[in-house]
């Protein structure tokens, strides 16, 4: 027996980790698999204090973030992307064999795997056949969960969740912290839950900049949450969870002439779904969900077939088929005109 097998945590024998989409394929010269954005924007670096540690949160970061999402820069923390945020909550309030926390099937993997991760829970409750949640079921559920993750716009569905429902859960679970993670918002049509910050306590909403702000490289995302919740996630932070080019480069993006570049970029995408969406109603495949975010869901005859052919041929997109509730199911992320083309070209081949 070697020494892992020997001193490993007993609950991580059976865990299974995250499959990235970058770590589950690689190759290709069309990246159609992990909802990045096509766009690469140029930005400045300032070397001078590379020898120097960062901040333990970035004032002028935080402050700029917070007036892009209307709260106040009390109410944000910076972290290592969304995901640091998911795990900051489960280690912040949930004890190790004895907590759990609820999802609603099929949703953002990361969820279930972090709490797994750290010998935490996990109660399901699956969403209605609309997609949307079974709300009095999640209200019952919430007696035993300590956290209750809602990912708005969805991950891998694509659509909004009903906000009445998202408020039914907030008001009638006052003991569970009730985090919606909002990574697409920019593309969707419907209003953040931000703003709900001061009506709720027990509200958390994460945000990143790695799909609208086109930054999935510099791992930068953010946690907006009351000044309590804020100070004890502080506690179980790294000591300097953000480097300092990611810093300079978030802080730019958040810039008015940056913010305008988004939304422009924003607008063509979502006319671009609109595009690949109208285009792929003449194949066989059945979308699952209307979409607020930048790529589509469909279901085919063999998802798995399909995503190989594709990828011999150099275009990826993702099998999300292991999702519970969905079958045969491929989530394709919206590209650039001329990546959108050589889908649907490759699309049409094979299904002729």
């Amino acid at each position: 027996m070697s020494i892992v097998e020997q001193l490993q945590r007993q609950h991580l024998k059976q865990l299974t980790p995250y499959a990235s989409a970058r770590r589950s394929m690689s190759g290709g010269n069309i990246w159609l698999n992990a909802n990045e954005s096509p766009y690469s924007n140029s930005f400045t670096v300032d070397d001078s204090k590379l020898n120097r540690y960062p901040e333990f949160q970035s004032k002028p970061l935080n402050q700029a973030y917070a007036e892009y999402a209307g709260v106040e820069s009390s109410q944000v923390l910076s972290s290592r992307g969304s995901d640091e945020g998911i795990e900051l909550l489960i280690r912040a309030f949930c004890e190790p064999g004895q907590d759990k926390v609820l999802i609603c099937p099929p949703t953002y993997g990361m969820y279930a795997i972090s709490a797994k991760t750290f010998a935490v829970g996990v109660n399901e409750v699956p969403l209605l056949k609309s997609w949307q949640l079974d709300t009095e079921s999640v209200i019952d559920a919430a007696a035993e969960s300590k956290v209750i993750f809602l990912c708005s716009p969805s991950n891998p569905l694509g659509n909004r969740l009903n906000p009445d429902d998202i408020e039914q859960v907030l008001q009638h679970s006052p003991s569970s912290i009730v985090v919606v993670d909002e990574a697409y918002i920019e593309f969707s049509s419907g209003n953040s839950v931000a703003g709900w910050l001061r009506r709720y306590p027990n509200l958390v909403v994460l945000r990143t900049l790695s799909k609208a702000f086109a930054l999935a490289g510099i791992r930068c995302g953010f946690l907006l949450a009351s000044e309590e919740i804020i100070g004890l996630l502080q506690k179980v932070l790294a000591p300097y969870p953000l480097p300092n080019p990611t810093v300079q480069i978030a802080i730019q993006a958040l810039q008015t002439s940056s913010l305008e570049r988004l939304q422009q970029q924003v607008s063509a995408l979502v006319s671009e779904r609109k595009r690949v969406e109208t285009t792929l109603q003449q194949t066989p495949m059945t979308l699952m969900a209307e979409s607020d975010t930048n790529f589509l869901l469909y279901q085919c005859e063999d998802a798995a077939e399909l995503v190989s052919t594709l990828a011999e041929k150099g275009l990826l997109i993702r099998n999300q088929s292991a999702q519970r509730g969905l079958n045969n199911v491929v989530r394709i992320t919206i590209g650039s005109a001329a990546e959108n083309d050589e889908l649907i070209q490759q699309l049409k081949d094979y299904f002729s």
